[in-house]
């Protein structure tokens, strides 16, 4: 995933799952989509105390005060890495050089996070992005396609590009 409306919309998604399951995030997408502006995260940074309340109330959404405002924080900092690096494509994939980290693991069994996931949960933490922890931000990579972890023999296991890439120290 290489767009950055994406980028962000899957950044506030994995936020909001914390703590909960997929399925019910999912469930709330369309929801999601239309309480925070179609993932357009120059209109999430200017949401006031106004409409952040008002999301407290929108049944659409995981109304939890801390994931609401993580996500106009994390607005905020999304627009300022796009101006750093021109956009957080750019910043992102920086960090294993344009290509994505394949693995191909035996068994079911797959980590909560990577020497790669604690790199970037702790360049975004100090960015001042919210709700990017090590275990969040590796459920991001994978949704993303950073990193592709699925499983030998696996219908989608190749079908995304590259050979594995390593992890490098982040954008320079």
């Amino acid at each position: 995933m290489h767009d950055d409306r994406r980028l962000f919309e899957m950044l506030l998604l994995e936020g909001a799952q914390a703590g909960l399951s997929w399925s019910t995030i999912l469930r709330k997408r369309a929801g999601y989509r239309r309480a925070f502006a179609r993932f357009d995260a120059r209109k999430v940074a200017r949401f006031d105390a106004r409409r952040r309340a008002a999301l407290l109330r929108d049944p659409g959404i995981v109304r939890n005060r801390l994931k609401i405002d993580s996500a106009v924080t994390n607005a905020r900092a999304f627009l300022a890495v796009q101006g750093e690096f021109g956009s957080f494509d750019r910043y992102l994939w920086a960090f294993v050089a344009g290509k994505p980290v394949v693995n191909r693991r035996r068994g079911r069994r797959l980590p909560a996070r990577t020497a790669l996931s604690d790199l970037i949960s702790r360049d975004l933490a100090r960015r001042g992005f919210r709700f990017v922890g090590t275990t969040i931000v590796y459920a991001y990579l994978q949704a993303v396609g950073v990193v592709d972890d699925h499983a030998r023999g696996c219908f989608r296991g190749g079908r995304r590009a590259a050979a594995g890439a390593r992890p490098r120290r982040g954008p320079e």
